[in-house]
């Protein structure tokens, strides 16, 4: 299948709003993570993102407050400023029997290998593999738009990810990127570019 190789914002524009509404795991709390941890290590391959807060000051910097792993049927947020970056979850991303598929990681990676030191495996950064289709555009939301045709709001991108209880429109934009990313990897791999919801 071809796609375009690059998007404009007026094309984008004309496109149909997205966002991820089947099942979403908040998770802030350490007991809560070996469950969401044991239903992920049973899929070959899960999306991958992160979320921080925004520092608006020169010289301030925060670490990652939310970790976002996603199957096919549903996505799980661990707030790590909450739950914190236990062990279970650092074997998850050193586990190379399982593929973590997401956008421009390598900053994501940097941040939480700040709070744990664990070696990271199978990651698969669709940045990289979209150049094997001649797509030339390297953010989410134009890869979305690209190979779905829909738009991603971005709104949300720089809002309070530590916030002491995280907006519906957070949890929802959050889901979406992890979701998202483990979409378009099975729909390049695929050649079929159709985004089914899950309910």
């Amino acid at each position: 299948m071809e796609y375009q190789t690059k998007i404009s914002e007026e094309e984008i524009e004309e496109l149909p709003l997205f966002t991820f509404d089947g099942e979403i795991v908040v998770i802030d709390h350490e007991n809560k993570v070996q469950t969401a941890v044991e239903d992920l290590l049973s899929y070959p391959y899960i999306g991958f993102d992160t979320e921080t807060k925004p520092a608006f000051k020169k010289g301030v910097t925060h670490q990652v407050g939310l970790l976002q792993l996603a199957t096919d049927k549903r996505v799980y947020l661990f707030r790590l400023n909450k739950c914190g970056f236990p062990k279970e979850l650092q074997a998850l991303l050193a586990n190379e029997e399982v593929t973590k598929v997401g956008v421009g990681i390598r900053d994501d990676i940097r941040g939480l290998r700040k709070l744990g030191n664990f070696t990271p495996a199978s990651f698969l950064d669709l940045q990289i593999f979209a150049k094997a289709f001649k797509i030339e555009e390297m953010s989410f939301s134009k890869l979305m738009s690209i190979i779905f045709h829909v738009k991603i709001s971005k709104r949300q991108r720089t809002s309070n990810w530590e916030a002491p209880k995280l907006t519906p429109a957070q949890v929802h934009y959050a889901a979406t990127d992890a979701w998202g990313a483990l979409k378009m990897y099975k729909a390049l791999k695929s050649g079929k570019s159709q985004l089914q919801q899950v309910s």
